[in-house]
């Protein structure tokens, strides 16, 4: 008898990586999806769109587009969030002359370096809570210290066109917010800081842009079409494919302006908040284990509520309306 196949190991991990160029020159996008191991629209939007390359029923006219459908192998393959940590945070690559910390350093090795041959990153993600799709975007062109960046109406763009009902600024700003939180009164930590990077900061900082779409919720049957749709909808943008444009309602945009974290397991919710639930102004959104209130300091809509966060993580982010125009 043939030897059973082994079970597939952190060593074995291959990223899947799906290249097409266009003999006319012109921008280069990549795609992510995966980067969380539980987050799955992502990769079937890019397998149904590589099918249709494939067949020729899509043609690419100008460019370079690159897909990677599953970022993260070792948590797809667990189907959770992380493998050994969250790939989407600390995305850098290892610095030259030291060894990879852990498996997803050995990750961010292979995909910066990738990421670095394209302009523009779309990556899909979807989150745990119920809630509609919705883009992430990065801070308005600015040449400060936290991320500095000139390319933001070329991203607002790129926003507007991903079908999404709303559009989220500030996620680095409420980040070093919520470092400077836990520890009051204490210099900002850079290797703290650093952490807050994703693929989109990254992006940003290698002198191109990047667009985070959460396209609903993990177990929602839609998500997968509105990742497929959004990756057509940048390739029109771009001018890389050739399809009528949709007619679309403009997105209202948000402002990510506080996180807070849950302190203790026993930490509760007032109630089952799903992500952009509006919120009043005084209105009860949580009670701490010592019986503390929880409330809202003005009117807004909560974002990524995670009934299930650890103690010492982010527990929900309130954003406002912003005054941002696209």
């Amino acid at each position: 008898m043939p030897e059973p196949t082994p079970e597939p190991t952190p060593e074995s991990d291959v990223l899947r990586i799906h290249a097409f160029a266009a003999l006319e020159p012109g921008p280069r996008l990549m795609v992510m999806g995966g980067v969380h191991g539980d987050e799955t629209c992502g990769t079937v939007g890019m397998e149904r769109l590589r099918s249709e390359l494939d067949e020729g029923s899509v043609k690419l006219l100008r460019g370079t587009l690159t897909m990677v459908p599953v970022a993260n192998p070792l948590a797809r393959r667990l189907l959770r969030r992380e493998g050994e940590r969250n790939l989407n945070r600390l995305f850098q690559p290892t610095p030259e002359g030291e060894e990879p910390a852990d498996y997803e350093a050995r990750l961010t090795d292979v995909l910066c370096p990738l990421l670095d041959q394209h302009d523009v990153l779309l990556d899909l993600h979807s989150f745990q809570s119920a809630g509609d799709a919705f883009a992430m975007i990065g801070p308005r062109n600015n040449d400060g210290t936290l991320e500095p960046f000139a390319r933001a109406e070329e991203e607002g763009r790129l926003a507007l066109q991903l079908g999404t009902t709303r559009v989220v600024e500030g996620w680095l700003d409420i980040y070093a917010a919520g470092l400077q939180q836990r520890n009051p009164g204490e210099p900002l930590d850079e290797a703290a800081l650093a952490y807050g990077w994703g693929t989109n900061e990254y992006m940003r900082s290698r002198g191109g842009y990047g667009v985070t779409l959460e396209c609903g919720q993990h177990e929602d049957p839609a998500a997968p079409e509105v990742a497929y749709q959004a990756i057509h909808a940048a390739l029109r943008l771009l001018g890389m494919v050739s399809e009528p444009a949709p007619v679309r309602e403009p997105p209202v945009l948000l402002r990510l302006v506080s996180v807070t974290d849950r302190l203790d397991d026993e930490d509760q919710f007032a109630r089952e908040w799903a992500t952009f639930d509006p919120v009043a102004a005084g209105e009860v959104i949580g009670m701490r284990a010592d019986g503390a209130v929880l409330k809202a300091d003005r009117d807004g809509f909560i974002v990524f509520p995670n009934p299930e966060a650890l103690a010492g993580t982010e527990w929900f982010y309130f954003a406002v309306t912003s005054d941002r125009k696209l």
